[in-house]
């Protein structure tokens, strides 16, 4: 944060306030620093900067300053000591725990995990020995067990992907510092605009920026954000070294979308709690999951460490006792469902100004088991709805439509 500013700024302040580096132009919008190399003053100044003598920008897969710029607005949003950027929200989730594990070290992880991070745990951290406990998450009891015994890391969404869970921080926080456990939250569907996992004791937060920070599917990125010693040490050793390195380019869209971030989400978060509500009480919706609506399993949890309930809306369809949610007859009944919807845009992003539907079994938990895919309660007729920013009685007249074809 600039020198000058009060220390005391909020949020919404922070996000067009920080993060800003004027060149002599003394520019108003953020200068784009489209380079992959800088120019040294001298050979000796060279040397010393490999030496680690000196902190100069050597080459952009180590450090760019429209990066710099990025990081320093999403950590001072997110009140974190650090944060470092990522070409994607994968390698931001790859580096977080593949900086820290090796051979023999235990992780711990909720069983209700985006698709692609189970993949990366199975096909991945499997192979390198890492030992890995699922738990399930809402359960204290398995918690409580799991962590009665040391662990190097412990991994959860809150809420989770897609079915919305939410997740005790503050209590998996206390049993992780007595396992010695660095924790480590997913936090993409809530944002830091509603929930701080650092303020709740998580150790550190992990985003996809291609959602919600970015906001208008342009591009993608991602970021860790904790401690200095972490984001500073191992965090940043193994981003600059395998090249999982976010563009500049990329990181200027992401650094002009934190500016409007909280306007985005505060609007796509009232709306979807306005259609969780309306879908909730519609005869062909079984259940409509919100974290905020008084219905979800763990509402008081989430009314006690979210401010805003997210931007998204899971709902399972009610297609009557005879037919099975896990059969051909139920899938084909959600095809139809998405397919006659004209507002929500097939797609499997989320967090964008367009609204989005999202068959999560057969695309985002696709390699998930059948067995695997019922246990965390995704079924053939459950649909993830991302809220965009369509005015929100046009997206209830779109899902009513939608909804004859059930």
């Amino acid at each position: 944060m600039s020198a000058d500013l009060p220390d005391s700024l909020r949020p919404d302040t922070l996000a067009v306030h920080t993060g800003i580096h004027r060149s002599e132009a003394n520019e108003m919008s953020e200068g784009m620093f489209l380079t992959q190399g800088y120019a040294y003053d001298s050979a000796e100044q060279a040397r010393d900067a490999f030496a680690g003598d000196i902190d100069i920008y050597m080459y952009s897969r180590y450090a760019n300053p429209t990066v710099t710029a990025f990081q320093e607005r999403l950590a001072a949003i997110e009140g974190a000591e650090s944060c470092f950027a990522t070409s994607t929200g994968m390698s931001a989730v790859f580096v977080a725990l593949g900086s820290i594990l090796g051979s023999g070290d235990r992780l711990v992880a909720a069983k209700a995990l985006f698709g692609s991070t189970l993949q990366t745990f199975a096909n991945f951290f499997d192979k390198w020995g890492i030992v890995i406990d699922y738990v399930d998450g809402n359960d204290p009891a398995e918690w409580e067990r799991a962590l009665s015994t040391p662990a190097k890391a412990v991994y959860i969404e809150s809420p989770t992907n897609p079915m919305q869970d939410v997740l005790d921080i503050p209590a998996i926080a206390r049993l992780c510092k007595q396992a010695g456990a660095l924790f480590i939250v997913d936090n993409v569907f809530a944002t830091a605009i509603g929930q701080k996992p650092l303020e709740l004791g998580a150790d550190a937060v992990v985003y996809s920026a291609t959602k919600h920070i970015d906001g208008q599917g342009r591009v993608l990125g991602g970021a860790i954000l904790g401690s200095a010693d972490y984001v500073e040490g191992p965090v940043k050793l193994m981003v600059r070294n395998m090249g999982a390195t976010i563009s500049p380019f990329n990181a200027w869209v992401l650094l002009k979308g934190l500016e409007t971030l909280a306007v985005r989400v505060r609007h796509q978060a009232a709306s979807a709690l306005e259609l969780a509500t309306w879908l909730d009480a519609h005869p062909k919706i079984r259940v409509a999951r919100y974290p905020l609506h008084p219905s979800h399993p763990q509402h008081d949890l989430a009314v006690s460490q979210m401010s805003l309930g997210g931007t998204l809306v899971t709902l399972d369809l009610d297609l009557g006792p005879d037919v099975d949610v896990a059969g051909p007859e139920a899938q084909a009944a959600a095809f139809r469902f998405m397919n006659a919807l004209r507002l929500f845009t097939c797609s499997n992003n989320l967090g964008d100004a367009k609204s989005i539907s999202t068959h999560p079994a057969t695309t985002t938990h696709n390699k998930m088991s059948p067995e695997g895919r019922a246990e965390v309660g995704i079924s053939e007729t459950t649909v993830r709805l991302s809220i965009g920013l369509e005015d929100v009685e046009d997206l209830k007249e779109d899902l009513e439509r939608a909804l004859a074809h059930v």
